[in-house]
């Protein structure tokens, strides 16, 4: 490993190391526009100049182009790198607009920091600006061309780490232009990476345009509930209104990188206006102790008349760890057999085998997909079940492997060669072999988890799941012997259901009430409730999921639920009352009103959410990369 120093600092690092990247590791900033942990480098803004004052290589240099080499002698404070520095800062503004005030990227712009922090204060360019038309490229991105800097960032990761055609660069020189051939909507499902990934303004997000400033934000380490794959993400709140989401780094899923499904969909549910907001009884607005005890009452009484294990109890994909792990103590307390945590029994089937058939040892991460050299596709529409997983494949093929479908040809970003079955596919030559399959064609790819390898590591397996805390459901399942609501109903024992933040196909409950209904979006199963108790959104709370791979993650509160600033419009102006919760503030974790139940039915109070193995997940850190459960 290369030794050197940097402003008198001795470094060791890795063989192939920039100096860019060799200063970062101890601290050192150096500035820098165009290059990314993600994209590597370009070499193409010149503002990460340092002075090589000895060894092999002398004189000033670009830090992010230059590999670090034995016995370097480093300065990024020399005079004549700061002064590199500071003019390059002073030529990019010589076009660029004097917009901060009005830009949305304002207070979290690299310019803006680049530009005090290199001393370019003072503008001595009078000449005339030159200007852009910009783009318009659709409903999420707005695009103002004019403050590009010329860093490349945005079409090096739409071209060639996302793949997307319909982007790029045209022009030379100083009349480059970054956009498309004519206005219309970006297609890549990637595209709003856009927005993360530019160094000024060009890019913003149009969702949440012109209406917070980086410092008014409320944020927290979250973690994505569109699909199984479980992307950190960072929400962005104001006046309790989630105005946008921000990818947010995890080298062990999903890297720097979000899909457009995650970043523009989520927010709607969770800010709309007519979600439930107050605990309800037939139609009518009631107390939370009204609504409590009503459910106790219905349930004393429904035993009354038909005896134990006439309630079912049902749980969902989309609940949070914590209210899980209480609904087997409700459900004893109940008298009713264990909870229903999946619908559909053939799901359940499904999911469960997945989940039980991993193990540490062949259950493959996003970081596995992206280092592999062979990669089969079986049995799912990743574009349409888990659109990162796409990019994880993507990358991995642009590094040399093999990708590979069972069956069809699927959409990908990337050669892929269709084949008839798992014996077409060269795993057992390959050093770092992946499967990828929906949960209906693990039982397949599991046999070939012991196929005798001629070389490298066995075959490991990524299996997508259908909901964000599907992994969660299936080892409660599992544990408690669970049986499906659609096994539950055919049994013709149950009288009532209770419903915690699930989707209840009206079907199954076309012909036995639906007692009550725990949950934060409108659905089918809250209108057909007879009591509905609202629950905090996963933006309003704390709490732990387990994605696909087995990896538990905890994501945090962002803002206090309530109704949002924005869309009080229905109802005019909000009332002029002194309160301490604002209106639609009443909200309760899920985790929180099964307990208030198991109390109300005799049950003890609940200290602690996760107990026994789950124990270590408590104080799990929600900006880490999460931990496998296999270590527990």
């Amino acid at each position: 490993m290369p030794k050197l120093i940097i402003d008198n600092i001795p470094v060791e690092v890795a063989e192939g190391t920039t100096v860019l990247e060799a200063a970062q590791s101890v601290d050192i900033p150096i500035p820098h526009f165009c290059w990314h942990p993600a994209l590597g480098k370009a070499g193409a803004c010149r503002v990460c100049a340092v002075k090589m004052l000895d060894g092999p290589v002398k004189g000033i240099q670009m830090s992010c182009m230059l590999p670090v080499m034995e016995e370097m002698v480093v300065s990024t404070t020399d005079p004549e790198a700061m002064a590199m520095r500071r003019s390059v800062i002073e030529w990019l503004m010589i076009n660029h607009p004097h917009d901060c005030p009005v830009c949305d990227e304002g207070g979290e712009c690299q310019l803006q920091d680049y530009t005090i922090a290199g001393g370019h204060g003072i503008r001595r360019y009078t000449g005339t600006k030159r200007t852009h038309v910009n783009q318009q490229l659709g409903p999420y991105i707005e695009h103002e061309m004019n403050r590009c800097i010329q860093c490349y960032r945005c079409v090096r990761f739409y071209q060639e780490y996302a793949g997307g055609t319909d982007f790029g660069v045209m022009g030379s020189a100083g009349r480059v232009y970054f956009g498309r051939f004519q206005d219309g909507p970006l297609e890549s499902p990637f595209s709003g990476n856009l927005v993360d990934i530019c160094p000024t303004g060009v890019f913003t997000d149009k969702t949440a345009r012109f209406r917070a400033r980086y410092w008014d934000y409320d944020m927290a380490p979250s973690i994505c509930q569109e699909c199984s794959l479980g992307c950190s993400i960072t929400p962005v709140a104001r006046y309790r209104e989630l105005l946008k989401i921000i990818g947010r780094r995890n080298d062990a899923v999903n890297a720097w990188f979000i899909c457009d499904r995650g970043r523009f969909s989520a927010a709607t549910p969770v800010n709309n206006p007519l979600r439930p907001r107050t605990p309800r009884i037939e139609g009518r607005e009631a107390g939370w102790d009204s609504a409590l005890d009503a459910i106790v009452q219905r349930v004393s009484e429904l035993l009354k008349n038909h005896g134990p294990g006439c309630i079912a109890l049902v749980g969902s994909q989309r609940l949070s760890l914590e209210g899980m792990a209480l609904l087997p103590e409700l459900s004893t307390i109940m008298l009713a057999d264990a909870p229903c945590y999946f619908c559909d029994e053939r799901e359940r089937v499904q999911t469960s085998a997945a989940v039980t058939g991993l193990t540490g040892a062949i259950s493959a991460s996003m970081a596995d997909i992206r280092q592999a050299d062979c990669i089969a596709i079986v049995d799912v529409d990743l574009m349409a079940e888990a659109p990162m997983m796409v990019l994880a494949v993507r990358q991995a093929w642009r590094s040399g492997a093999g990708v590979y479908s069972i069956g069809e040809t699927v959409d990908l970003p990337c050669e892929c060669t269709a084949v008839a079955t798992l014996d077409d596919v060269p795993l057992a030559t390959a050093q770092r072999p992946v499967i990828i399959c929906g949960t209906s064609g693990f039982t397949t790819a599991r046999q070939y988890v012991s196929l005798p390898m001629a070389k490298g590591e066995p075959v490991k397996i990524s299996c997508i799941l259908p909901g964000p805390n599907s992994f969660s459901a299936a080892l409660f399942s599992h544990e408690h012997a669970a049986i499906s609501l659609e096994q539950a109903i055919s049994s013709g024992r149950i009288k009532g259901i209770i419903a915690v933040e699930a989707d209840i196909p009206p079907e199954l409950s076309a012909d036995i009430p639906v007692i009550a209904a725990l949950d934060w979006r409108n659905t089918d199963t809250v209108a057909a409730a007879q009591i509905i108790l609202p629950t905090t959104a996963w933006a309003e709370m704390d709490g732990t999921c387990i994605n696909n791979e087995g990896r538990a993650q905890h994501f945090r509160k962002t803002m206090n639920p309530g109704l949002p600033v924005h869309g009080l419009n229905p109802a005019g102006h909000p009332s002029h009352l002194h309160r301490t919760i604002p209106p639609g503030g009443d909200l309760r974790p899920a985790w929180q009103i099964i307990d208030e139940l198991i109390v109300r039915m005799g049950g003890t109070r609940t200290t602690e959410q996760l107990n026994g193995k789950w124990e270590k997940l408590r104080h799990l850190d929600a900006e880490g990369d999460g931990l496998p459960i296999y270590e527990l």
